[in-house]
């Protein structure tokens, strides 16, 4: 059986680049790859609705939403658990998505796996469009959420790559530091999409002098 994930985009769209959960799940929808058994819903600021759709129960959730700090435009892909959001305000009117996951079972729902695809934003002040940084990521985001989707889809159903089942022996790490202009350019979400897509693992961060990756894969 496929499991059933809930894609949701949240966050105010007069608030700048706080639109950019809804402006991600809307591109996500587009693309006309969406696995079956995937609900993605632009929530905006109805925090009460995801909590209410939370409740019919679905094997994974997918957030997409704007996230504190780092550089304007970086992207960044994790997964959280229910210790990682501490215990917040539940507001019946408002949007705080973590607010909305910690009190799920308090509502009588039950928090599934969930992950986060984030954006630091440039500036959330009032106004209707998403700063440049930030938008430059949008169609980096929506490729790591279809990208997330197919690993959710390919774990479920017992699928296994040559990659997954290579010996420790024949993988090899490297690491890589690069210098220039490579920070809040987007670089780093580029790095991102490009190992997911050649299915390498590893990680990219900046350091004093640029940004530093460290890759692993099949030989």
């Amino acid at each position: 059986m496929t499991k059933r994930v809930l894609v949701a985009g949240v966050g105010n769209l007069f608030l700048g680049d706080d639109g950019f959960g809804p402006e991600v799940v809307r591109g996500v929808s587009a693309t006309g790859r969406v696995p079956e058994h995937v609900r993605v819903i632009d929530y905006g600021i109805r925090g009460m609705h995801l909590a209410y759709d939370l409740l019919e129960g679905y094997d994974a959730l997918v957030l997409v939403d704007a996230v504190p700090g780092g550089e304007p435009g970086d992207l960044l892909v994790l997964e959280v658990a229910e210790e990682d959001l501490g215990s917040g305000e539940l507001d019946a009117h408002g949007m705080d998505p973590v607010a909305v996951l910690a009190n799920l079972e308090r509502l009588g729902g039950t928090l599934p796996p969930t992950y986060v695809v984030g954006c630091r934003p440039a500036t959330v002040e009032e106004g209707i469009g998403l700063s440049a940084p930030v938008e430059a990521a949008v169609p980096v985001a929506i490729e790591a959420v279809l990208r997330l989707l197919q690993d959710l889809v390919a774990h479920d159903t017992g699928a296994h790559t040559d990659e997954a089942l290579a010996d420790p022996a024949d993988r090899t790490r490297r690491r890589y530091e690069v210098s220039g202009v490579v920070q809040g350019v987007g670089f780093r979400p580029f790095v991102y999409v490009t190992a997911s897509e050649l299915a390498l693992t590893g990680s990219v961060s900046n350091d004093v002098s640029g940004v530093v990756v460290e890759v692993e894969g099949a030989n």
